[in-house]
């Protein structure tokens, strides 16, 4: 088991690829009482179109499989319900589909190994039918309808909408009524199949073990599964530019939501980390809850609240986003364009950018307290290609000359998109 150990946050991660291809991901905290495990498989929204490993032409299956497939693997032949079989256990269990992978997960503080009976059995058998596949249409059909009203969502999906011609990562993550509807069970196993492999999946577990007992416990109750091979994912070559600067839509809202996007392209190796913790402190510098021009918004009565801000990236894709709600999203999104030429001309402020630094860090640092925190962050960053330790060894690294080149080649007034949704 190869260990790596960083003493900044006095952590050690356990690592174990196993003969099938499972990664098994082990971080031990010792005295702590919750116990959390997610696994995950690198299978999103995104995969639709792929070359099944020993095949030689690409199937293309409708948008929204991974996120269906997600809700129907608690439904088992036994007529038992897994998720209903854990919560009778005292745990506490769920599940998702982002863009690039699915996860199922379980915390608790007792019975661990109970539910990991469950929880390893429900993950490597699947049951589909052709009756619950269609009554399961009805239900995310209700769901898709539902975040169809969520003008949170709205404003979202609309910046990714205004910024990418072709990548997927525009499209909902549920699918639409539509492409749900040519969903049948023989797709649903071909999926599973295809992307269920262990080859293709991470375990990553949090909690007071000895990992090398955990493993042995772990490799019980895995099914006998060859690896399968690579699979080969088909994404679309995206343009560089944007697709629109602007998009409106009106909905039942209080107060108009904004959404400025900014379109990136994506890098790689550790260049990712790096980038991500440069665009992290800009954002904060820019519109962040110290900065000058948050400070004048929220005077001037045009921001009440701090932006969310986020930068997402994954195969093919990267973007930041700004979000809010304001009664002017126009005006403040003239002044976020004047703030970043402002700073462009007259350079980083040395004292600010190290105060931004340092919080960032602290808030890197926190991430380590909760076991399903250091859980979900070590799967998410693993299917980037990232090791969640470099965070914190790469934000020393990063140094005003890099965040002026970050500055300059990333917020382009070019690359920059407005999502409303009003009245």
């Amino acid at each position: 088991m190869q260990i790596i150990e960083n003493s900044k946050v006095k952590e050690k991660l356990y690592i174990e690829k196993l003969d099938n291809g499972l990664t098994i991901m082990i971080i031990p905290k010792k005295g702590i009482q919750k116990k959390y495990i997610i696994w995950g498989t690198h299978y999103g929204s995104n995969d639709s179109k792929f070359i099944v490993p020993g095949d030689k032409q690409e199937t293309e299956v409708p948008k929204g499989v991974a996120h269906f497939l997600e809700h129907k693997m608690f439904e088992q032949e036994n007529g038992i319900n897994s998720l209903d079989a854990l919560t009778a256990l005292g745990v506490e269990a769920n599940a998702y589909t982002t863009n690039d992978h699915t996860a199922y997960l379980f915390e608790c503080t007792e019975n661990f190994y109970p539910a990991l009976d469950e929880f390893m059995d429900y993950v490597q058998h699947p049951f589909f039918t052709d009756e619950n596949v269609e009554k399961e249409k009805g239900i995310i059909g209700q769901e898709i309808m539902m975040y169809d009203d969520y003008p949170e969502w709205k404003v979202y999906l609309n910046s990714l909408e205004a910024m990418y011609f072709e990548h997927p990562v525009k499209l909902d993550i549920t699918g639409t009524i539509e492409t749900i509807s040519h969903i049948d069970k023989d797709i649903l196993y071909k999926c599973y199949n295809t992307f269920y492999n262990p080859s293709n999946m991470v375990m990553v577990v949090c909690g007071d073990f000895v990992p090398e007992d955990l493993l042995e416990e772990i490799k019980k109750r895995l099914i006998d599964k060859k690896s399968n091979g690579e699979i080969k994912r088909i994404y679309p070559n995206e343009k560089e530019e944007i697709v629109q600067e602007k998009i409106e839509q009106n909905m039942d809202v209080s107060e108009p939501l904004f959404s400025i996007g900014i379109k990136d392209k994506e890098e790689t190796g550790k260049e990712k980390v790096k980038k991500h913790i440069a665009i992290e402190i800009l954002l904060n510098l820019l519109i962040g809850k110290s900065s000058k021009l948050f400070q004048e918004l929220y005077n001037d009565g045009i921001l009440y609240s701090i932006p969310s801000l986020d930068y997402e990236f994954g195969t093919g894709y990267a973007h930041i986003l700004v979000t809010g709600q304001s009664k002017y999203p126009d005006e403040v999104y003239k002044k976020f364009k004047e703030t970043i030429k402002n700073l462009k001309k007259d350079g980083i402020n040395k004292e600010e950018f190290e105060r931004i630094r340092k919080t960032i860090y602290g808030g890197y640092i926190r991430e380590f307290n909760d076991p399903g925190d250091i859980a979900r962050m070590f799967l998410a960053d693993y299917f980037k290609g990232i090791n969640s330790f470099d965070y914190i060894e790469e934000i020393p690294i990063v140094n005003e000359n890099y965040l002026e080149q970050v500055l300059n080649n990333v917020f382009k007034e070019e690359k920059m998109i407005l999502s409303v949704i009003k009245k």
